[in-house]
């Protein structure tokens, strides 16, 4: 997984923590309140909640496990294969002075 999509979960994970801790303050606050639909439309947010938060744990979880292997995989290719690393790295690097000299 690339780095921007890992970025990109990231914050979309943390983002929607943010909404459900919103929206848990929202039903704390009006926990008090009377009324028939506002009553059926707590319970509706309360069962929703529940099902975005084990949602995002399971898609955190899985970002996670994902970037562990491709850490695992890295790391056993560069033990394999040292030299190789080394001139990716250098050409990699050499290409980014370029680009960077360019501006």
């Amino acid at each position: 997984m690339s780095d921007t999509n890992t970025h990109s979960t990231d914050k979309l994970v943390s983002d929607l923590k943010v909404v459900v801790a919103d929206a848990e303050e929202l039903l704390k606050l009006t926990a008090g309140q009377a009324g028939e639909k506002l009553s059926d439309v707590r319970v509706r947010l309360t069962d929703r909640l529940a099902v975005a938060k084990d949602r995002i744990a399971d898609t955190e979880a899985a970002v996670v496990a994902k970037t562990k292997k491709a850490a695992h995989a890295t790391d056993d290719y560069v033990h394999a294969h040292p030299w190789e690393s080394v001139g990716v790295a250098a050409g990699v690097a050499f290409l980014l002075g370029l680009l960077a000299g360019r501006r």
